[in-house]
């Protein structure tokens, strides 16, 4: 499968991209939203491609056109505004869907946010954010897609430790985004992980281990 990383310059969207280079078990297509990040993965020899979330569904479509697996890692940040967080975080991640559906890149992972599908759990600090994440969520599964929901917990960018814990409810908690990335990618090959979604956290379980448990 070739794989679009969408939202390649973030924090998971790079050590996704790192890892399937380093892994080569699949290509990996790096999807940005600058020139200068198309040039820079570039120059370490991974295939990149200019991305407007905020752009036309027939836009993404262009982008997808050669592609069969989404990984969608992107996000609108904490630096900016409640309306930027709803073009990218949700309505940036559907429009991803429609044109994915549209070229048959049928295999789609969307990062989400720690019970983000569970309202009376919401981080009070962050509802935009989590609104934006649990409708976004809904919209994936009630598309035709083969997907997958991944809901990292509180993210650090301490080096993983490979170990962690994946449940459809689970307490608070935190997670490597190196670790993320290594699930996010593991779950590509895992049929059982298609239509589910989860919580991940640090754990005991070695992440091969965890997600045939899923």
């Amino acid at each position: 499968m070739k794989v679009a990383v969408v939202g390649a310059n973030g924090k998971i969207g790079t050590h996704v991209v790192e890892q399937l280079q380093q892994a080569k078990t699949h290509p990996v297509v790096a999807m940005v939203r600058k020139q200068a990040q198309v040039d820079g993965w570039k120059d370490q020899g991974v295939d990149a491609r200019l991305l407007d979330l905020e752009g036309p569904v027939s836009a993404i479509e262009k982008a997808f056109e050669d592609i069969d697996a989404v990984i969608f890692t992107a996000g609108s940040g904490g630096a900016t505004g409640d309306d930027k967080t709803l073009m990218v975080d949700l309505d940036g991640a559907v429009k991803t869907m429609e044109a994915a559906h549209a070229v048959a890149a049928d295999r789609f992972i969307l990062v989400s946010a720690l019970q983000a599908h569970n309202r009376e759990n919401w981080n009070e600090d962050l509802l935009p954010y989590y609104v934006a994440k649990h409708y976004a969520d809904k919209e994936l599964m009630r598309s035709e897609l083969d997907w997958t929901i991944v809901r990292p917990g509180g993210l650090t960018d301490e080096p993983g430790e490979e170990k962690i814990e994946l449940a459809e409810n689970l307490g608070r908690g935190t997670i490597a985004r190196e670790d993320v990335a290594r699930i996010l990618i593991r779950c590509l090959d895992a049929d059982n992980t298609i239509g589910k979604h989860f919580d991940a956290l640090t754990g005991e379980h070695g992440v091969e281990a965890a997600v045939k448990r899923i």
